[in-house]
């Protein structure tokens, strides 16, 4: 294929196959239609992949991936060995489902990745890529199944997407640019996530993410940034979340730039976790977000004290929290936000001062 012209189609028929790691190489000299129609099945057993993706497509420009099939990760023995909780720093990468490296012009659309050992799907240095009517299915207990990760990557549309994991439904890593998330349904999961920025040197700027008309339900957070404490100097711009509908979901607004989840931080005296982050956080959005919240604080904006954010926008929220500790309330460090419309819980103000609208 990677000498032929013209349109190249590999087709998986209906059935059920096993598949060891592969990968699909290029450059290619014309359009690739890969059809999966059937479900391939990973090897159950993590010691048998000797790199970090099962199906890895790399270096294709005009690359479709389709057909109703499904990826099955395999990946209930993998969750049980995952010990990048307590050893994030050393702990062995278990294998992506599909990784899409270098893609331009690629579309993927009306797959299933199910169960995957660790992301379900994942893009990075891609160009003018979509992801559409893709389902990802993992249980809510499946550590680091990111739902579908982008990083440094340009000009991506994820679309009209139902996404249940253990993870973040969509993560944008550094250097993510020109990115649409639009009619996503994320539950279970860690919601939809920006970051975490900040952990390693030489990160790229993230810059355009507008997140629409998406549903979460059940999720550990809703729409999020996160940063980590002592970071490398990086930044994040650009960012709207609009139209959002919330259903008992903890944190339902969160930009956190102490985001800290390990061990290393388990200690409030701990050096590291003291140490403020470097990421700037400038033009963010957040408007026509309703629902119930799961927890107490329903809005979190804890900005770093070393780089404070700017220009964050606060439309109308309206977010109800129903649970035995009061009403809901809000959080705000180190940020001066502008207001539009009305805000439920009172945003920026400290509990039991002001009234709820």
């Amino acid at each position: 294929m990677r000498a032929a012209t013209g349109t190249a189609q590999v087709i998986i028929p209906k059935g059920t196959y096993t598949l060891n790691e592969v990968k699909f190489l290029g450059p290619c000299k014309g359009q690739i239609n890969f059809r999966i129609e059937g479900v391939v099945q990973a090897p159950a057993d993590p010691s048998a992949f000797k790199s970090d993706a099962w199906v890895v497509f790399e270096t294709i420009t005009g690359l479709t991936v389709f057909g109703g099939g499904t990826f099955d990760g395999q990946g209930q023995q993998a969750w049980k060995a995952n010990d990048c909780s307590l050893h994030f720093d050393t702990c062995r990468l278990l294998p992506t489902n599909v990784r899409f490296n270098f893609i331009t012009n690629g579309v993927i659309h009306d797959i299933t990745s199910l169960n995957s050992k660790m992301f379900n799907l994942f893009l990075f240095g891609g160009n003018n890529v979509t992801f559409q009517h893709v389902t990802v299915t993992a249980p809510e207990n499946s550590l680091n199944t990111d739902g579908i990760h982008v990083g440094r990557s340009t000009g991506v549309k994820i679309l009209d997407t139902t996404i249940g994991t253990g993870d973040d439904c969509v993560s944008a890593g550094d250097g993510t640019k020109d990115l649409t998330v639009s009619k996503v349904t994320c539950g279970p999961g860690h919601g939809i996530s920006i970051g975490s920025l900040g952990k390693y040197d030489n990160e790229e700027p993230v810059v355009g993410v507008h997140v629409s008309d998406c549903t979460l339900t059940n999720t550990a957070n809703g729409v999020r940034i996160k940063t980590w404490p002592n970071s490398k100097p990086g930044s994040a711009s650009d960012i709207s979340f609009i139209g959002i509908v919330m259903n008992n979901v903890s944190n339902p607004i969160i930009l956190d730039q102490n985001y800290c989840p390990h061990a290393i931080c388990d200690k409030a005296s701990n050096f590291f976790y003291l140490q403020p982050s470097r990421v700037k956080v400038s033009g963010v959005k957040f408007e026509n977000i309703h629902g119930t919240s799961a927890t107490q604080e329903c809005v979190i904006i804890s900005c770093s004290p070393a780089v404070p954010c700017e220009n964050v926008e606060i439309g109308e929220i309206n977010l109800v929290y129903n649970g035995p500790l009061g009403p809901g309330n809000s959080t705000c460090l180190n940020v001066k936000p502008t207001f539009t419309g009305h805000q439920v819980p009172p945003i920026c103000v400290p509990p039991n001062v002001g009234t709820t609208a």
